[in-house]
C-alpha cells in the first residue's frame, strides 16, 4: 500500500521477525471497554474496523499486570489464564481483518484511584485523593515479575506484542523521576538505580516471551514536571531498555499532573516531534513519535525530516478508522480529522464512561444497531429536508444522503458550520475548521443538495413534498434582563467573533460558561495566533529537553491585547462545565493573559458609566450588599442560548414528521458531541 504523496508514511518497517506495512502506530487509548470481559465483542469490533482501515500496528488500552496497579477500582488487568478467552475474541478479530495488535501493560502506580495503591515512595499525586504505600524491596521484585507474567499471558492470548508503559507519570516513570522516587535502596538514589526497575521489567519480559515477540517501550522524553528526568537520564533509559530487549521506543510526553497541555486542540500539531528527533540518533532501535499528529501531510513531514521512524496516533483513528486507506488512495480531503477536543474520548475515560468521538459517534459503538444502520442503505428512499447546517444538521444530512435518501440542506448563512464556524475563530480551536472541510467534502460525495443563504419557510417545506424534516436550526443568544441591555456598548458574541463590531480596550464578558471562556480567550489576542511551536512553548514554559530537567521552563506568555473581566452569576468555579481534561487548560490560559474572574455577581444596570454590579453578603456581613462599577468600553453578552424553533408548530400542524436536532432540541449548553450524535441517529432511523 503506497501513495506518491506520502512515500515515507507508506514505507514498510522491517523489524526482523515482523514487517509492518506502514509507519503508523495506532497508539494506546483506554476506551472503557477493556474493563469488563463482557464487552470483548464490542472491543473486537472497534479494533477490527481500524485494522481493515489499514493501520500497521495497534496498541490496546492499558491492562494492569497486578491488582494494585489498576487505573480504577474495577479497572482492566491481565493477571490470570482465566482472562484469556475475552482477549482471544479481540486478537482473533484483528488478525481476521489483516491487522496486528499489541497489549499495553500499564501499572498506574500512584495514579491508581483505588485505595490500595503503591508507588516507589509515599508521595501522593496532586490529582489523586489517595496516597500510595511505598513498595518494600520484595514487592518491587514481585511487581517486576508481574509485568513479565502479563506479557507471557498476552502472547498466549494471541497478541503480536506488548507495549510497556514507562511514561506519563505511571509506576515505571515514578521510579525514574527524582520527583517521585526518594528511595535510598538499590531501586533509588542514583540515576542508574532509578532506571533499574524499567530495565529489569524489559529484561524479564524478553526472557519469558522469547525473541520473536514485539516489545515496545513507552519512554518519557519530557516529564514536564518539577523533579523530572534530565535528558542524559532519558537517553540512558533508551539505551538500556533497548539493550534489555525492547524492539521499539514509543514517545511519551508529560505527566497527568503537568501544568503544560500536551494533547489538547490548543497544542500545535507535531509540537513534540523535535524531542524524538533528538533521541533518534542515540537510540539503538526505531523510535516512534507522538502527540498531535492528525493528518497525513503532518505525519509525512515528520518522517521526511527524520524526526522518527514511525508516528503514533490514537484519537485520529477514533475520528476516522479509514484514515490510512484514504491517505493511501489520495482521498486526504475525505478524512474526518481529530480536532483534539477530548470531549467524547478522554473526558469519557476519566469519567469512567466508554470512549467515543465527537466527530465520529460510531467510534466505540460499532456494534450499536442504530450506528450500524447509519452506514446501511435505507430500505426506501425518502425525500428529506434538513434545516440548518450546523453540526447536527450536517451530521443528519450526510448520514441520510449516504444511506440513499434525497436530501435538501437549507442554511440561512452563506457558509456551513453553525457554531463550529464561530469556534474555529477561537485561539487554539483552529482545528474546528477541519470538521467544516470534512462536511463540505461529504456533502459533495453524498449528493446533498446544499442551499446556502436560504432561510426556508414552513410553507416552502410543506409544498416541497418531503417525507421527513429535520430541524437543526440551532440557537440564538439569550439576552439577559438587565436595565440598559440595549446600550450601544453591549454586543453579542457572534458579532464579536465574526469581527462585525468594534471592541474597546476594556471589556466585560457576561457569562462564564464555555462560550464566555472562549470569547475571553479570543479578546486577549490582537489577531488570531498561528499555532507556532516555539511561541507556544514560550507561552507554556516548555524548554529544550537538554536545557532543563523535565524540559520545564518558566512560562512567558505574550501580553494580552485587552483588559478582560469575565463575570459569573453563581459563586462556583469559573467554567465548571468545561471538559474534564481541558477545563484546566482554559482557566490557566485566561490566568496567563490576566483575565479577571469575578463570581457571585448581580447585574444591576448598564449606562454610559459602564456595568453596575452588586454582591450579596459582602464585607459588611450578612444582609449587606456591595456595589461596584466596571468602567468598561464594551460589554459582550455570553449568557446562554435559546433554541430556534419558529418552524416547528407550523410543520406539525401540517402533519409532517419533524425531528429536532442539536441546539434546536436542547440549547441549555452548546454541545457539539450531542448534536452530531443526535443528527447521526435521526438519519439512521429514517
Amino acid at each position: 500500500m503506497t501513495h506518491l504523496d506520502y512515500p515515507h508514511l507508506f514505507t514498510p518497517l522491517d523489524l526482523g521477525f515482523l514487517t509492518l506495512p506502514n509507519r503508523v502506530l495506532m497508539g494506546s487509548m483506554h476506551t472503557g471497554l477493556e474493563d469488563d470481559p463482557a464487552d470483548a465483542p464490542r472491543l473486537a469490533a472497534y479494533f477490527a474496523e481500524r485494522a481493515r482501515g489499514g493501520v500497521g500496528l495497534m496498541v490496546t488500552g492499558g491492562y494492569a499486570p497486578h491488582p494494585q496497579g489498576v487505573l480504577t477500582e474495577n479497572g482492566s488487568m491481565l493477571t490470570s489464564p482465566d482472562q484469556l478467552p475475552a482477549h482471544r475474541i479481540v486478537t482473533d478479530a484483528v488478525h481476521a481483518a489483516g491487522g496486528r495488535i499489541a497489549l499495553q501493560i500499564l501499572h498506574a502506580g500512584r495514579y491508581s484511584t483505588q485505595p490500595d495503591l503503591v508507588a516507589p515512595s509515599a508521595i501522593r499525586a496532586p490529582i489523586n485523593r489517595f496516597a500510595p504505600r511505598p513498595l518494600a524491596e520484595h514487592e518491587v521484585e514481585e511487581h517486576i515479575d508481574a509485568f513479565a507474567t502479563c506479557a507471557a499471558l498476552a502472547r498466549e492470548a494471541g497478541y503480536d506484542g506488548v507495549e510497556i508503559m514507562g511514561s506519563e507519570g505511571y509506576l515505571i516513570n515514578e521510579f525514574l523521576a527524582p520527583r517521585t522516587n526518594h528511595r535510598t535502596d538499590d531501586w533509588g538514589g542514583t540515576p542508574a538505580n532509578r532506571r533499574r526497575f524499567a530495565v529489569e521489567v524489559v529484561r524479564r519480559t524478553r526472557a519469558v516471551v522469547g525473541p520473536d515477540f514485539l516489545i515496545i517501550y513507552r519512554i518519557s522524553l519530557a516529564d514536564l514536571v518539577e523533579g523530572g528526568q534530565t535528558w542524559d537520564e532519558v537517553v540512558s533509559v533508551a539505551e538500556e531498555v533497548a539493550a534489555a530487549g525492547a524492539n521499539l521506543l514509543n514517545t511519551g510526553i508529560g505527566w497527568h499532573e503537568s501544568r503544560v497541555p500536551t494533547i489538547a486542540t490548543s497544542v500545535p500539531r507535531a509540537a513534540f516531534t523535535s524531542f524524538t528527533a533528538r533521541l533518534r540518533p542515540r537510540a539503538p532501535v526505531p523510535v516512534i513519535t507522538s502527540n498531535r499528529i492528525n493528518m497525513p501531510q503532518v505525519a509525512e513531514e515528520v518522517l521526511a525530516r527524520g524526526d522518527a521512524d514511525m508516528v503514533s496516533m490514537a484519537r485520529p483513528l477514533l475520528a476516522d478508522p479509514e484514515w490510512i486507506r484514504k491517505a493511501a488512495s489520495g482521498r486526504t480531503d475525505e478524512i474526518s480529522t481529530c480536532i483534539a477536543c477530548n470531549q467524547a474520548c478522554l473526558d469519557h475515560v476519566f469519567g469512567e464512561a466508554t470512549a467515543s468521538c465527537l466527530v465520529n459517534p460510531r467510534a466505540g459503538r460499532e456494534t450499536d444497531p442504530v450506528m450500524q444502520l447509519a452506514t446501511t442503505p435505507a430500505r426506501r428512499r425518502k425525500r428529506v429536508a434538513v434545516v440548518g447546517a450546523g453540526p447536527a444538521g450536517l451530521a443528519a444530512a450526510v448520514t441520510a444522503a449516504g444511506r440513499g435518501h434525497h436530501v435538501d440542506l437549507f442554511e440561512a448563512e452563506q457558509v456551513i458550520g453553525g457554531q463550529f464556524d464561530l469556534a474555529r475563530r477561537i485561539p487554539g480551536k483552529e482545528e474546528f475548521a477541519e470538521t467544516i472541510r470534512y462536511y463540505t467534502r461529504r456533502i459533495e460525495r453524498t449528493g446533498v443538495a446544499l442551499h446556502l443563504g436560504r432561510r426556508v419557510t414552513a410553507a416552502e417545506l410543506v409544498a416541497g413534498g418531503y417525507d421527513e424534516i429535520v430541524l437543526a436550526t440551532g440557537v440564538t443568544p439569550r439576552l439577559p434582563d438587565i436595565p440598559g441591555i440595549d446600550h450601544p456598548s453591549v454586543v453579542g458574541y457572534p458579532q464579536v467573533l465574526r469581527g462585525e463590531v468594534p471592541v474597546g480596550a476594556r471589556v466585560a464578558v457576561i457569562g462564564a460558561g464555555g462560550v464566555g471562556v472562549d470569547v475571553s480567550a479570543f479578546l486577549t489576542h490582537a489577531t488570531s495566533p498561528t499555532l507556532d511551536v516555539p511561541a507556544w512553548r514560550r507561552e507554556w514554559g516548555v524548554a529544550d529537553p537538554e536545557a532543563a530537567p523535565g524540559a520545564l521552563a518558566t512560562a512567558a506568555p505574550e501580553p494580552p491585547a485587552r483588559t478582560v473581566i469575565l463575570l459569573q452569576r453563581t459563586g462556583g468555579r469559573i467554567g465548571s462545565r468545561l471538559g474534564r481534561t481541558t477545563g484546566w487548560i482554559h482557566r490557566a490560559a485566561l490566568a496567563a493573559k490576566g483575565v479577571r474572574l469575578v463570581r457571585g455577581v448581580r447585574y444591576e444596570k448598564i449606562d454610559d458609566e459602564g456595568l453596575h454590579l452588586s454582591f450579596q453578603h459582602g464585607r459588611g456581613g450578612p444582609g449587606h450588599t456591595d456595589h461596584q462599577l466596571l468602567a468598561v468600553d464594551t460589554i459582550v453578552v455570553c449568557a446562554g442560548q435559546e433554541p430556534v424553533r419558529d418552524l416547528l408548530e407550523q410543520l406539525r400542524a401540517a402533519g409532517l414528521p419533524v425531528h429536532l436536532a442539536g441546539g434546536a432540541d436542547v440549547a441549555a449548553e452548546l454541545d457539539a458531541k450531542r448534536a452530531i450524535d443526535q443528527g447521526t441517529r435521526i438519519a439512521a432511523a429514517l
